[in-house]
């Protein structure tokens, strides 16, 4: 034998041919008949339950179209439904006769005039707030923020009085510009929220780098604040739109006959119910129209604002 010890190699395993087995994967169970009818009838309750809601909703506003449509005298003898099947009732007459009305159309212009400036001021000093109380450092930031949160729980009806007395000194009472300043005060706190906590959602990340590339706090705030926080700015704009004008409390008590807004000048028709349904009708519906639209023409903005934060 040599002295050399050797070393006995082991015969390498034959490496198997042909197709590769791989087990089978656990299927989903199958849901059974009667689970497959629970969810059909589930969903199909859902979808009668919103059908249903959506008459309740609907109905009042096809009975006040069509009333708006139909003369003094039709709607003092049979309901509005009968124009369903006597479609000769409908004209156009009245919408004419209110727009030849001069008060009628001067409140509907103030009520342009109010509501689309306290809208925009709104907005606008809001988003500035919220962006220096999320991102900005000053001394007082989260005690100020604390002060405007508590407004929110004041209520409109505390600062009527003092408001009054206050513009009556300086010269608002009775104006426009009166109106636009009481609701831009009432306005701001849940709008300075309601930003604030929006962009503090924006990752801190994005700014310093906007920071690092030499952007200053305005170039920040125009270029990529704004951008990024349109969804909150149009559900903001499209809540305080809606607010203002709709309003009669503040308008009724600061504003005089040649500042009044719509709502005030439909609720003086009231007392005059019986012989005004001619005026009523259609100033109604168009009162009612015009934030109809400007909610559908920025619905898909304030989906996406009220649904931001809902998911990381």
């Amino acid at each position: 034998m040599s002295g050399h010890s050797t070393i006995e190699r082991q015969p390498s395993q034959p490496v198997a041919k042909g197709p590769v087995h791989v087990p089978d994967l656990p299927r989903a169970p199958r849901r059974r008949p009667v689970d497959r009818l629970g969810t059909w009838l589930g969903n199909g309750a859902v979808q009668a339950l919103l059908i249903v809601v959506a008459l309740i909703w609907i109905t009042p506003l096809a009975g006040l179209f069509l009333s708006s449509m139909r003369s003094e005298q039709d709607n003092a003898a049979e309901g509005w439904w009968t124009a369903l099947t006597d479609p000769g009732q409908l004209s156009l007459d009245n919408y004419t006769a209110l727009f030849e009305n001069s008060g009628i159309t001067q409140s509907f212009w103030n009520t342009v005039l109010i509501s689309v400036p306290t809208t925009a001021l709104v907005v606008a000093i809001a988003a500035l707030a919220g962006y220096a109380f999320a991102w900005l450092e000053f001394p007082g930031r989260n005690a100020i923020f604390l002060v405007v949160v508590g407004l929110l729980v004041v209520p409109v009806q505390i600062g009527l009085l003092p408001v009054a007395k206050l513009f009556g000194a300086v010269g608002l009472f009775g104006t426009i510009p009166g109106v636009i300043l009481f609701h831009v005060a009432y306005g701001l706190p849940f709008a300075i929220f309601l930003l604030r906590n929006y962009f503090a959602e924006i990752p801190r990340e994005m700014l310093e780098a906007a920071r690092m590339d030499g952007g200053g706090e305005w170039r920040i705030f125009s270029r990529l604040i704004l951008p990024l926080g349109r969804p909150a700015l149009a559900s903001l704009a499209i809540f305080q739109f809606l607010w203002v004008w709709n309003d009669m409390l503040v308008a009724l008590l600061f504003a005089d006959s040649e500042s009044q807004p719509l709502t005030v000048a439909l609720q003086s028709e009231m007392r005059q119910f019986g012989s005004n349904i001619g005026v009523l009708a259609p100033g109604a519906f168009l009162s009612l129209v015009v934030p109809l639209v400007v909610f559908f023409a920025f619905q898909r903005h304030f989906v996406q604002g009220v649904m931001a934060g809902s998911v990381k």
